[in-house]
């Protein structure tokens, strides 16, 4: 079939919205008409290099949609179902899986490929080129073909342009917070960077319990959205961070930092690490250059009181679980979805939403189909 889509055509490029062909769903594969994409910086990545992944690919991997048409095989999916797709596939059989460590799936080891699971060949096609599509899914597109494991089902309350924001943003923030950070009531915590990822961890920590509560981030837009979203206090900088941190807990530090900038640098791990206490934890789920291999910390610091870096992918959640999960707390009204969306635009857009993203105008970009 024909459809349309933005295609990254080399890096550092913009995005080019034309019409592709899409070949039809082979063997465990479904096609998806798509509602919502969430403009993610992991896309932003792939367009400055800093995972310098293979191009031509179609961008987007936060998306939902509706199923349209199963490949062979497919046995708990059919046309008309809604779903949300997972942009680490779960295929439950896996040693991670069976380990309830869905985030960590093995079938995770092809996300960089571009091409599908089943047989490692392209569905996605243009001037005559095969296109690879992000992080195995390609939601920058008006319709796409992905694997049932990347696939949850959802039901028929939640918008599309919404549920799209669970297939990244929401779980990778909130699991953060709760999951790989173990938030608890009481606790400080302090979250560094206040984007799609960001101010879902500040909504995780919250209804977690956090007594205190820091955002951190130099744009006083997203400071202010941090105050809605649960954030007891919020500041510009680590540096300010530092100082509020020791007032709050009579200088015993807190006891849980994530790092959820856009780009995360090596010498922030040190920076997180001096507000951290006695057995703290520095979470880095925000992504950092390739190429680099220095992180700048007190080796000393660490041992000599217990600290603690983890890395969170996926917030380190079951999505199969957590989305259905998320969801119901949405529907109850105690996380925030409607309101992290602060622009919509249309697919031909994509580029000025970008363009919005890296001037830190919004929390969270969706195209709406």
């Amino acid at each position: 079939m024909k459809t349309t889509a933005a295609i990254l055509w080399e890096q550092g490029g913009p995005w080019s919205v034309e019409e592709i062909d899409l070949d039809p769903p082979k063997a465990g594969e479904v096609l998806v008409e798509l509602g919502g994409s969430g403009l993610c910086h992991s896309d932003e990545h792939v367009v400055t290099g800093d995972l310098p992944w293979p191009t031509p690919l179609v961008g987007g991997h936060e998306g939902a949609g509706t199923v349209v048409d199963v490949g062979p095989g497919v046995s708990d999916l059919r046309p008309g179902d809604r779903v949300v797709f997972g942009f680490i596939p779960a295929c439950g059989r896996c040693v991670a899986c069976s380990s309830g460590m869905q985030n960590l799936c093995e079938l995770g080891a092809h996300l960089a490929e571009g091409q599908q699971l089943s047989d490692h060949t392209a569905r996605h096609h243009a001037r005559g080129q095969d296109l690879g599509v992000m992080l195995l899914l390609g939601t920058f597109a008006r319709h796409t073909v992905v694997n049932e494991a990347n696939c949850i089902r959802l039901d028929e309350d939640v918008p599309l342009d919404r549920a799209c924001l669970l297939g990244c943003g929401v779980v990778t923030g909130w699991g953060s917070a709760v999951y790989a950070g173990g938030v608890k009531a009481g606790d400080t915590a302090v979250v560094v960077g206040v984007g799609g990822i960001g101010i879902h961890a500040v909504q995780g920590a919250a209804l977690a319990g956090a007594e205190h509560l820091v955002a951190v981030d130099p744009v006083e837009f997203k400071r202010r959205q941090a105050l809605e979203f649960g954030a007891t206090h919020v500041v510009a900088n680590s540096e300010e961070a530092l100082e509020l941190v020791a007032a709050l807990t009579r200088g015993r530090g807190a006891q849980v930092v994530i790092n959820t900038m856009g780009v995360g640098t090596g010498d922030q791990i040190a920076k997180s690490l001096a507000m951290t206490g006695k057995r703290g934890t520095v979470v880095v789920t925000n992504l950092h250059r390739a190429a680099e291999t220095t992180v700048s910390m007190s080796a000393l610091d660490l041992v000599l009181y217990e600290k603690r870096v983890v890395g969170s992918t996926f917030g380190s959640a079951n999505p199969r679980r957590d989305i259905p999960r998320l969801l119901q707390l949405y529907r109850s009204g105690r996380l925030k979805l409607d309101e992290v969306v602060t622009r919509t635009y249309k697919l031909e857009d994509i580029n000025t939403g970008y363009a919005d993203m890296r001037a830190g105008k919004n929390l969270r970009g969706v195209l709406s189909f």
